[in-house]
């Protein structure tokens, strides 16, 4: 089965991505799934790399690798990393720059899509 993630939130701030890649970051682990994750507005900052949280406190970038680890994708709208002028050489290792045309593309083609 192919699951659609867009997730549109910041990273931190509320547990709307958290929750998201708690789901991802489980079904991804079944074989039989294919999961895509595409973050879009604040979300896109979620990918940056070297993030430092308090220990205890969740870490987006974990969490994001695992998904990538697990053979899921992590698509990054180009459009908000521009606006926030967040630049290939800081994203998550990975995580690819995307398009509009390319989140319409998985949409069409996924079996679910999660919108958090």
């Amino acid at each position: 089965m192919h699951i659609l993630f867009i997730v549109n939130d910041a990273p931190y701030g509320t547990e709307r991505m958290f929750n998201a890649l708690r789901m991802a970051g489980t079904l991804v682990r079944a074989e039989s799934n294919r999961v895509t994750v595409f973050l879009m507005g604040d979300a896109v900052s979620g990918a940056k790399a070297g993030q430092k949280t308090p220990d205890g406190y969740y870490n987006i970038e974990r969490m994001l690798r695992r998904v990538i680890t697990g053979k899921g994708a992590v698509l990054l709208c180009g459009t908000c990393l521009d606006a926030r002028g967040i630049n290939d050489a800081e994203m998550l290792a990975g995580s690819r720059r995307s398009t509009l045309e390319e989140l319409c593309e998985a949409t069409t083609v996924a079996d679910k899509v999660l919108v958090f």
